[in-house]
């Protein structure tokens, strides 16, 4: 449990109230990452603001784009993000093996959802370094070397959030815990 504040639409300061109340009407619920988040309006509104450009201005499928976020959970051990990355998924249409795969730390049997997964989790471990080798996996896959810019988008947006959950460990909500995950096992 957080012993940091879990802000609602009634207890967030003003600043940070848009975006809970844009999640609240998306989801019908306020995600803890983004409860939590709205501690610090700025970091809050930073995350929504690159989100939003990421998602409505991003070449990725809603598949590609969950494939990418729930990597970066899992690559950055964070099980809040880990556990609602997977209801994304799931909902956004990724196959359940290649969630499951996913969640293991392994590569999904789709060859371009491999590629995806493999790369964004090698933004991560290599701080951005990225090798020839990687780059030509992700290309060979079908994506564009623009893509790779993309990419580095779906991995800071996500070390907003993963890094906040994992500081402050906001508890699972309902629809979400069913699928709990733990970091390393």
């Amino acid at each position: 449990m957080t012993s940091y504040p879990m802000h609602t639409l009634d207890t967030a300061p003003a600043e940070a109230k848009g975006p809970l109340t844009v999640l609240w009407e998306t989801f019908g619920f306020v995600p803890g990452a983004a409860a939590v988040m709205a501690n610090s309006p700025a970091l809050l509104n930073s995350f929504f603001s690159a989100f939003g450009h990421f998602r409505g201005g991003g070449t990725f499928t809603p598949a590609e784009r969950q494939v990418l976020l729930l990597s970066n959970a899992v690559a950055n051990g964070s099980e809040w993000a880990a556990a609602f990355h997977t209801l994304e998924a799931l909902a956004d249409g990724v196959p359940p093996e290649a969630v499951d795969a996913i969640r293991r730390g392994e590569a999904p049997g789709d060859p371009r959802l491999a590629a995806l997964s493999a790369l964004t989790t090698a933004y991560i471990e290599k701080r951005g370094h990225l090798g020839e080798p990687e780059v030509k996996a992700f290309t060979a896959a079908g994506f564009g070397e623009e893509q790779l810019f993309e990419v580095v988008t779906g991995v800071a947006i996500s070390a907003m959030t993963n890094y906040a959950a994992n500081v402050a460990r906001p508890p699972l909500e309902p629809v979400v815990a069913p699928h709990a995950w733990t970091a390393g096992g």
